[in-house]
């Protein structure tokens, strides 16, 4: 670990660990941390994925967020700018995009191991309900 502080610019960023429907990119990652910026498209939802022992929070920038997990992926929080989010290790979530614009989060996780873990989907929900419908 370094004990310099650092400045990163947005040009220096490097590409983050890939998500189907989100462009992440990696500000600063330690042994026990990670940063980043995080854009999704208008209407795009990102594939399902975790993070591990990562505990993660967002914070929406611009446009909006739809978070989807829990089982079968049927609670939904909806955040827009200005908001956080807290997301628990091995929360299984995909992140939507509602607005009709781009959204923009920074990211900020503290945890080890491997930072995203992409999966097919959440638990299915004790009903056997097939959960929300892609946005």
């Amino acid at each position: 670990m370094s004990d310099e502080v650092r400045l990163v610019r947005p040009e220096d960023r490097s590409e983050g660990h890939p998500t189907p429907g989100m462009h992440r990119e990696e500000a600063v990652a330690t042994g026990g941390m990670w940063a980043g910026h995080v854009t999704t498209g208008a209407g795009v939802a990102s594939g399902w994925h975790h993070h591990g022992e990562y505990e993660s929070t967002i914070y929406v920038v611009s446009g909006a967020l739809r978070m989807e997990f829990g089982p079968g992926g049927a609670d939904v929080l909806e955040a827009t700018a200005g908001d956080f989010l807290y997301v628990p290790p091995h929360a299984v979530h995909r992140e939507l995009n509602p607005a009709e614009v781009e959204s923009t989060l920074v990211v900020v996780r503290a945890g080890s191991g491997e930072a995203v873990v992409n999966v097919d989907g959440p638990a299915p929900a004790a009903d056997g309900g097939a959960g929300p419908a892609a946005g």
